[in-house]
C-alpha cells in the first residue's frame, strides 16, 4: 500500500515539472488603434473632415499647442495651456488630466502604463 502512495506523488512531481517547463506565447503588445478605437474614439476624432465631437481631433497632437484647435471651445485651463503636447504630457494627461490641466473636464483615465504607451505610440504614428 505504501509503494502505491510513493508512486502517486511521484507521478503528481513529473506532471508538476513538466508543466513547467512548457513555455507560454509571448504575449502580444496593445494594439494602440484598437484601444483608441475603444476607449477615445467616442469623444475625438483621429483627422480634421469629421465632425468635432465632445474633444478636439487629435490628429498631428505631438508639438500642438495645448487648448489651441481653431474652432474648438476648450475648457478655461486648456485656452490658458501653455504647452505642447509631446509623449510625456500625453502620458501624464491620460493617466490624470485634471493633475495636469486642473480643472480638465475629461473623465477619463488609464491606470495601465502599456495601454497609455499604446494609444500614444498611435497617435504619434498620425503625425
Amino acid at each position: 500500500m505504501l509503494t502505491t502512495g510513493l508512486g502517486f506523488c511521484s507521478a503528481i512531481s513529473a506532471v508538476g515539472v513538466a508543466s513547467a517547463q512548457i513555455s507560454l506565447p509571448a504575449a502580444k503588445p496593445p494594439d494602440g488603434a484598437a484601444l483608441f478605437k475603444q476607449q477615445c474614439a467616442t469623444c475625438h476624432t483621429t483627422n480634421l473632415s469629421d465632425a468635432a465631437r465632445q474633444g478636439p481631433p487629435l490628429v498631428d497632437i505631438i508639438g500642438r499647442p495645448a487648448g489651441k484647435v481653431e474652432g474648438f471651445h476648450y475648457s478655461p485651463g486648456l485656452a490658458r495651456a501653455d504647452f505642447a503636447w509631446d509623449e510625456g504630457k500625453l502620458d501624464a494627461w491620460l493617466a490624470n488630466p485634471q493633475a495636469v490641466v486642473p480643472g480638465a473636464i475629461m473623465t477619463y483615465r488609464q491606470a495601465k502604463v502599456e495601454t497609455r504607451a499604446a494609444i500614444i505610440a498611435y497617435l504619434k504614428g498620425l503625425n
